[in-house]
């Protein structure tokens, strides 16, 4: 892996690719969680103080996610604060505008490109149906435009390494290129689950986005990753009721009007493949009047919808945590952000940090809920990525490191 420890910088225009997607306020449009523009930082600063003339792309929000497309102006903001120096901005990608600002640029300046995913080519619906090659990538706009006003590309993002975007895997074809320290790291951290990892392993699965939890669990059991999969969330509710129990209307509505019941018959498939592995929650809680109640899951099914894990099943989880040589978490336990239903995430939380063996985090709202209730620093790695860390662990290859060269087996 041809790191920065290889190239030289001084006096030179470096194109980094940085993730500093990030939770944004609904109502106030501020910046929720800033960890994956903090784990940038040492890349961007390295870079600058070595006297590259240096600008940053990244995205916020896509076309599944158009709720958080948006301008990147407040993340230069945010990042001039966090480095305490100036961060430039323009409100264009790859037009005019911007070509005119990156070739105005002295070493050991900073600046941000607006938000890639304004560009056609960049949103994940062109990526599934175009399908470009790497090689045609390199006439797209973005590449064609910025790629000329370069001598080195750095990609530090491995949160979107699982993406066949331009912006990720084409520059390599035209520009010498370099993995970023926080790609090195990710990659680095993640080989001591992937590779070699001290057992037993305990694969933690929760939150609403269950379709990494699938994609990620099957493939692990599989392979003899993980010795123990203990499920919670939506993620649990759906082995639940898999195994045929009745969570009640109001639950199994949630998932239906999500079409998470499209999961359904792969929790089947998993209990009868790997009954021995699978943990599913032994009591949930629901909230009656702004209390907390929990009830077995012998007791379901329940008129209010399932909001947490119960005090039994954060007990057994906590205790599989505290013997495991190591853990993988993904997703909250339940919803964590109200205090009726916080106790199980921040229960686990506390079980997680504790623990002796080797711990692992990843996915935007892993590490905003980790991050509400437990210093991060007692986690022993914190990955930016979610999508991505799920297939890297699922022995799924990622376009990113491909076209970086880095070996994936």
């Amino acid at each position: 892996m041809r790191t920065l420890d290889d190239v030289e910088v001084g006096g030179k225009r470096v194109l980094l690719r940085v993730d500093i997607n990030s939770p944004v306020d609904p109502d106030t449009g501020a910046i929720a969680d800033d960890t994956r523009m903090r784990l940038s930082l040492p890349t961007i600063r390295e870079l600058a103080d070595r006297g590259a003339a240096l600008v940053l792309i990244a995205h916020q929000g896509d076309t599944l996610d158009y709720h958080n497309l948006r301008s990147l102006e407040p993340h230069a903001a945010h990042l001039a604060s966090l480095l305490d120096r100036p961060v430039g901005f323009v409100d264009d990608v790859a037009g005019p505008e911007a070509r005119r600002r990156i070739e105005a640029l002295e070493g050991g300046e900073i600046l941000l490109l607006d938000n890639l995913r304004y560009l056609t080519e960049e949103v994940s619906s062109f990526e599934k149906e175009v399908k470009l090659t790497p090689a045609e990538m390199t006439r797209t706009y973005l590449v064609r435009n910025l790629a000329p006003r370069f001598d080195l590309y750095v990609n530090d993002a491995f949160a979107a390494a699982h993406r066949a975007a331009p912006s990720m895997i084409a520059f390599q074809e035209v520009l010498p290129s370099a993995a970023g320290r926080l790609l090195q790291s990710e990659i680095d951290g993640l080989s001591a689950v992937v590779r070699e990892p001290a057992r037993p392993l305990v694969f933690l699965l929760g939150g609403l986005k269950v379709s990494d939890a699938f994609s990620m669990m099957e493939r692990a059991l599989e392979r003899g990753l993980a010795d123990r999969v203990l499920t919670m969330g939506v993620t649990g509710q759906i082995f639940l009721h898999a195994s045929g129990v009745d969570l009640g209307a109001p639950s199994v509505r949630f998932m239906t009007d999500r079409g998470l019941d499209a999961f359904f018959p792969a929790a089947s498939r998993i209990l009868e493949r790997f009954p021995g592995e699978l943990r599913m929650p032994s009591d949930v809680a629901v909230v009656v009047d702004g209390e907390r109640r929990e009830l077995p899951v012998g007791d379901l099914p329940a008129g209010e919808a399932i909001v947490d894990v119960g005090h039994a099943t954060v007990e057994e989880y906590a205790a599989e945590v505290a013997a495991a040589a190591t853990v993988f978490v993904n997703g909250p336990a339940g919803v964590y952000e109200r205090e009726p239903s916080a106790y199980g995430t921040r229960t686990l939380w506390q079980a997680v940090a504790a623990a002796p063996g080797y711990t692992v985090i990843g996915g935007g709202d892993t590490i905003a809920s980790a991050g509400r209730f437990v210093d991060l620093d007692d986690i022993g790695f914190v990955s930016t990525a979610g999508g991505a860390l799920v297939r890297y662990l699922s022995g799924v290859h990622l376009p990113l490191l491909e076209a970086m060269g880095i070996p994936q087996d």
